[in-house]
This record gives structure tokens, sequence and C-alpha cells, in this order.
């Protein structure tokens, strides 16, 4: 079941990749602070392909780095609480993607972060 459940992340991870850097860079955008393109010198388009590109290497490095899978897991963890105040900034600036185009949708999506965290780390551990 393990297994299943870390394939199942990895394919997820390559896919939301691969859409940061397609067919959903606009919508990506809206989930980056402000505050981050302020403080780095690279806009908003260049954070948004950064992180998918992060994305579909964290999703083939859990298939394929099994004797790593355990640091992948944790490196994972750790990415999705980095970009968790990105998806607080969308639900406080009202920032609608995704179909999440009302304060409900937005606030209710936070509460699924942490269970991506945990499923990173769970599915990586012996």
């Amino acid at each position: 079941m393990k297994t299943f459940s870390r394939w199942l992340l990895a394919g997820g991870m390559v896919f939301a990749g691969l859409s940061h850097l397609f067919w959903a860079r606009k919508p990506f955008q809206a989930q980056v602070p402000d505050l981050v393109t302020e403080v780095l010198p690279i806009d908003k388009d260049g954070v948004v392909v950064a992180s998918g590109a992060v994305e579909i290497m964290l999703g083939v490095a859990l298939v394929a780095l099994p004797r790593s899978r355990r640091r992948v897991g944790t490196i994972l963890a750790a990415f999705f609480v980095a970009v968790f105040p990105g998806n607080i900034a969308q639900a406080i600036d009202r920032r609608s993607a995704f179909g999440l185009n009302t304060d409900g949708a937005r606030i209710t999506r936070l509460f699924f972060q942490p269970l991506l965290v945990w499923w990173a780390i769970r599915s990586t551990r012996a």
C-alpha cells in the first residue's frame, strides 16, 4: 500500500510540475505572494516555473531513488510547508484560481496542505 501511495504521490507531483510549466502557469501565479517578488529578483512566472521544475524532480526522485526515499519524503514535506504561504496569500488576497473562487473554497483548501505533508512522510517511511 505504501508503494502504491508513493507512486500516486509521485505521479501527482510530476503532473502538477508539468502543469506549472505548460497549461496552468497563469493560475499558479495567483498563488505566488507579492512579498516573494519584492524580496527575490524573480517575477511570479519565474517562481511558478522554478517550483514546477522542483515538483517534477521530487516526483521522479520518489520512485527513482529508492535508497534515498526517506530523505526525498522529508524534502517533499518541507516543500509542501514552503509553498503553504502561497495558499494562504491566495485566500487572504481573494485570488481566484483552479475553481477556488469563493472564500470558503480557498480556506477549505488550506486544510489539505497538512495532509500532503503527512502523505509525503508516511509514504516514504519503512
